[in-house]
């Protein structure tokens, strides 16, 4: 498979087999995590992986009851280390370089025949004190990984590129 097809393929999986992760395969996941760039190359994250399946069910209560992370195998939890931390454009550091890494995330997911999905609605203080997550540090997402049940990936819907791209001479 190429990164194009990966692209192409990638959907929010939300519907998982309980089958074990093996090793390998997440750990290429996380290897892909490793290798992403980051702001002046400081990889200011860290990576939380839980196979507990009492965790993961209280990690689904706090973000939002979504309960269906719970059955996902693993869940990959991505810590901003240095969230204050702003680029000299104004943006959070950490919401650049941790993206680009979950992003890597998915993609390698998809290589594996693994399925994710990105969670953003959760306690952060509830998350923080599940996963042993310092005050100082910010949990970003909360990554549910595993075999999608077959046949359940859905279908994207994108805009056109022409309705989401602009050249230089077309700006305002």
């Amino acid at each position: 498979m190429n990164v194009h097809e990966a692209i192409r393929i990638r959907s929010s999986v939300r519907e998982f087999l309980p089958d074990f992760v093996p090793e390998e395969s997440l750990g290429r996941v996380l290897e892909a995590a490793r290798l992403a760039p980051s702001s002046s190359n400081r990889q200011e994250w860290r990576f939380i992986v839980v196979r507990d399946a009492e965790r993961r069910r209280r990690l689904s209560l706090v973000a939002n009851n979504q309960t269906w992370i719970a059955d996902a195998p693993v869940i990959i939890a991505a810590v901003a280390t240095d969230p204050s931390s702003v680029m000299t454009c104004g943006v959070p550091r950490y919401a650049v370089d941790v993206s680009i890494a979950v992003d890597h995330i998915t993609l390698a997911a998809v290589e594996e025949g693994l399925g994710t999905c990105w969670i953003g609605a959760f306690s952060q203080e509830g998350a923080r004190a599940i996963l042993g997550v310092e005050p100082d540090c910010m949990v970003v997402t909360m990554m549910p990984l595993g075999y999608p049940v077959s046949g359940r990936r859905v279908a994207k819907s994108r805009k056109p590129l022409e309705a989401i791209i602009r050249y230089e001479q077309d700006s305002r």
